[in-house]
């Protein structure tokens, strides 16, 4: 088994069809960020987006308005997905678990791996993806709309 994340093709399927809204760490309004790119294109496929970086907090980004931490969201989250180093996904974590009511999935953008932070979210229930993209993943498994998908 690779070091990506426990997960197969069904589990990532169910994650990002049962998935509606998605806290976005690390989001940035440059188009040529992979954060931009990616929180753009899960708003397109139906998500809500909640962009988090405190140096835009207020503006508006991904259709809704960015907030400086978790700790401002006041609605229930299902998925952080982390565009920060690997070195720094533990407190992000640490904080999604305590402050985002409703998170079912901690989701680490390609070439992030944290080991220590997967484990913490596992213990707390909630599923753990290492190492990918749902910008890449969404595609590959056929999946079209939020809770729509065009593969068997």
């Amino acid at each position: 088994m690779s070091h990506i994340d426990r997960l197969n093709d069904p589990d990532i399927k169910r994650i990002l069809t049962e998935t509606r809204v998605i806290a976005l760490v690390g989001a940035s309004p440059r188009p040529e960020r992979a954060s931009h790119r990616v929180g753009n294109f899960l708003a397109a496929q139906g998500y809500k987006v909640i962009p988090v970086n405190p140096g835009q907090a207020g503006k508006t980004l991904f259709g809704q308005t960015c907030v400086a931490s978790l700790r401002d969201i006041d609605e229930p989250v299902d998925m952080v997905d982390i565009f920060r180093k690997s070195e720094d996904v533990l407190p992000v974590v640490e904080d999604a678990l305590e402050h985002l009511r409703g998170l079912k999935t901690i989701w680490m953008q390609l070439d992030i791996i944290n080991d220590k932070a997967a484990a913490l979210g596992r213990a707390q229930g909630a599923d753990v993806v290492m190492d990918r993209c749902p910008a890449i993943e969404i595609p590959r498994l056929g999946i079209d709309k939020v809770g729509e998908t065009t593969l068997v």
